[in-house]
């Protein structure tokens, strides 16, 4: 059967992106990765390819050898349901620095907390606290 990723391309910072996002998520771990050696078309020792979890969630990422003239968009962002307020308060202190707010944490019509932001690798992240769903 096949499997669906979230598949997050970096320049440079996967591995710091990558433990970052561990840090946040409590059963979260590195599954695989594979760095660049010597004269394997990327930087020695960036990521060649890494698999993750968030939560249980499986991600791959990579640092792309290539400069490209696009990045992350908060088109398609990464929507975590927390289980609390202090839990969004928590994940926006820490992904929110550095980054950018594109929607300030507060309460809306269709979440009781809420924030769309995106992290200081460009990264778009929704965090909501919705206990009546």
């Amino acid at each position: 059967m096949e499997k669906v990723y979230n598949f997050l391309m970096f320049e440079g910072k996967a591995e710091e992106a990558m433990n970052f996002y561990i840090s946040l998520f409590e059963n979260s771990k590195v599954e695989h990765i594979i760095k660049c050696g010597p004269n394997q078309g990327g930087v020695e020792g960036s990521i060649m390819h890494a698999k993750f979890t968030l939560n249980g969630r499986a991600f791959m990422c990579i640092d792309s050898a290539v400069k490209h003239q696009f990045t992350f968009t908060p088109a398609m962002s990464l929507y975590v349901d927390c289980g609390s307020e202090a839990e969004v308060d928590k994940l926006f202190s820490a992904l929110s620095e550095g980054g950018q707010v594109l929607m300030p944490l507060g309460a809306y019509p269709f979440s009781k907390k809420y924030a769309w932001l995106s992290d200081r690798f460009r990264v778009s992240w929704q965090l909501s606290y919705n206990p009546e769903i």
